[in-house]
C-alpha cells in the first residue's frame, strides 16, 4: 500500500515537473521569437532596400526634368513616349478593371445565389493565381490575332484589365460580404430597394476597402511586363488612337537590360525603374491616407 501511495506521489511529481518545464519553454519560445521577428523583418526588407539603393544610385545622377518631359522620336534619353504610354495604358486598364470587378463584386456579395457566387469566386482565385505570362499569351492569340487588334494600345490595355480585374472583384466582394447583413436588412424593411441599398448605403460603406483593391491592382498592373510585351509594340511617338503603338515603362526596362550596358537604354532603364518604384510607393501611401480619412468619417455609424 504504502509503495503505490508512493508512486501515485512520484508520478504527480513527474506532471507537475512536466507541465512547469512547458510553461517556462513556451514562456521563453515567447520572449526569443518576440526578439527574433525584427531580425527576421530586417533580413527580409534588405534586400529590398539594397535594389532600391542601387537602382537610384544608377537613375539619380542622370534624372533630369528634360528626360522626364522630353517626346522626341528620335532621342533615346528621353521617357516622356513611355511616361504617356503607361499613364493611357493604366487608365483603360484601371477603368475596365473596376467596371467588371466591381460589378462582380455586387454580384457575388448581393445578387446571385451562393452557389453561383461560390463558382465566381473560385474563377477569381484562379486568375489571381494564374502567371502573368498566361494572360499576356492569352491577350496575344485572342486579342491581337483573332480579333485583329494587332500589337496595339486596345489590346495591351484590356489585356492588362484581365490581369487586374481579379484583385479588384476579391476586395468589393469582401467589402460588400462585409457589411453588416442587420443594415441591409433595415434598409430593405424601410422600403428602400436593392439598388438603392448597393448605391445609397453599401458601397459609401464599403468605398476604404475598395478602394485598397482599386489602388493595389493599379499597383501591380504598372510593375507587369509580359501582358504588355506579348500584346503591344514600342512606338516612338505618343498614341493618338487606340490601334497605336505605345511603350510602356516596364517594356522600356525589359529592352534597356537585354541589350547590355554598352546601350543608350540601360540607364534610361534605371532611371523607369526608379519612376516605377516611386509610383508604386505613392499609390500605397494615397490608398492608405484615403482609405483611413474615410474610414475616420464612417466611425460611429454602423458599428
Amino acid at each position: 500500500m504504502a509503495t503505490a501511495l508512493s508512486s501515485t506521489l512520484r508520478s504527480e511529481d513527474n506532471v507537475l515537473f512536466d507541465r512547469s518545464f512547458r510553461t517556462r519553454w513556451r514562456i521563453g519560445f515567447d520572449r526569443w521569437i518576440g526578439r527574433l521577428l525584427p531580425l527576421l523583418f530586417l533580413v527580409a526588407i534588405l534586400p529590398i532596400l539594397d535594389m532600391v539603393y542601387w537602382v537610384s544610385v544608377k537613375a539619380l545622377p542622370t534624372l533630369t526634368w528634360t528626360i522626364l518631359v522630353g517626346q522626341s522620336p528620335y532621342a533615346s534619353d528621353e521617357l516622356g513616349v513611355p511616361i504617356i504610354g503607361t499613364f493611357e495604358i493604366m487608365l483603360i486598364a484601371t477603368l475596365l478593371s473596376v467596371v467588371l470587378g466591381l460589378f462582380g463584386g455586387v454580384a457575388t456579395a448581393e445578387l446571385l445565389s451562393s452557389r453561383a457566387a461560390g463558382w465566381m469566386r473560385m474563377s477569381a482565385n484562379m486568375l489571381v493565381g494564374t502567371p502573368s505570362v498566361i494572360v499576356g499569351f492569352f491577350g496575344y492569340f485572342t486579342f491581337v490575332l483573332y480579333f485583329g487588334w494587332g500589337l496595339s494600345l486596345l489590346a495591351g490595355a484590356v489585356t492588362l484589365s484581365i490581369f487586374m480585374t481579379p484583385y479588384i472583384f476579391r476586395t468589393a466582394d469582401l467589402a460588400f460580404t462585409s457589411v453588416p447583413r442587420t443594415i441591409r436588412e433595415a434598409a430593405l424593411g424601410s422600403g428602400a430597394s436593392p439598388t438603392q441599398y448597393i448605391l445609397r448605403i453599401a458601397t459609401p460603406i464599403a468605398l476604404p476597402q475598395i478602394l485598397t483593391g482599386i489602388f493595389l491592382a493599379m499597383a501591380i498592373g504598372v510593375g507587369e511586363t509580359a501582358p504588355i510585351v506579348l500584346t503591344t509594340t514600342a512606338g516612338k511617338v505618343a498614341p493618338d488612337s487606340l490601334s497605336s503603338p505605345v511603350t510602356f515603362m516596364t517594356t522600356l526596362i525589359w529592352t534597356g537590360f537585354n541589350q547590355g550596358s554598352n546601350s543608350p537604354y540601360f540607364v534610361l532603364a534605371f532611371q523607369a525603374a526608379f519612376l516605377l518604384m516611386v509610383v508604386v510607393v505613392a499609390l500605397n501611401v494615397v490608398v492608405r491616407v484615403v482609405a483611413a480619412r474615410y474610414q475616420k468619417r464612417l466611425e460611429g455609424l454602423y458599428q
